[in-house]
């Protein structure tokens, strides 16, 4: 499928709200568990949500749309909610990342980009050079995989639970 901006839009505009009805008001064991050492639970996915909001794409595409010299990204640190929100509210969390997200969904929309501004680049820390269109899938892709890992790491915590029927539930095996 070929990238559309305002599909893409749609899209990034509905994360928040879903994982808002997946998370509001779940026991803690749901929010909190993982899947095992050093792996995240739903809590901490909403948290790495809320970095890339503050952080990541917007950031970046407008160091992409200013044109300049060095259109180099400051590397995304992955890692740094699992420190900045282990106290938080997972209220207070779904509601700062839809927030962010509004805030986000409307600036990207204040652009107005062309068609020749999605084939601007930036420069990549890691992967060199990339465009404003690849920036762009890949925020939405990056958010539907993050829900589809709250909904697989939820669906583990009850791995044991679902007896021999866990052998036609690939969500416990993958």
């Amino acid at each position: 499928m070929d990238f559309d901006l305002s599909d893409a839009i749609n899209v990034l505009r509905r994360t928040p709200a879903a994982v808002r009805v997946i998370l509001t008001d779940v026991p803690d064991g749901w929010l909190r568990g993982s899947e095992g050492p050093d792996t995240w639970s739903p809590f901490d996915v909403v948290g790495h949500l809320i970095d890339g909001e503050e952080t990541d794409w917007i950031p970046r595409a407008r160091i992409i749309l200013a044109r300049g010299p060095n259109p180099a990204f400051v590397p995304f640190d992955r890692f740094r909610h699992l420190e900045l929100n282990r106290r938080a509210a997972p209220a207070a969390l779904l509601d700062r990342f839809a927030r962010l997200r509004a805030d986000n969904v409307a600036a990207l929309e204040g652009f107005h980009l062309t068609p020749s501004d999605l084939a601007l680049e930036g420069i990549h820390p890691e992967l060199g050079r990339v465009t404003m269109r690849q920036l762009l899938a890949t925020w939405v892709a990056h958010d539907l995989g993050h829900v589809a890992q709250i909904a697989r790491v939820m669906a583990k915590q009850y791995g044991d639970a679902v007896g021999p029927w866990r052998r036609y539930l690939p969500v416990l095996t993958r």
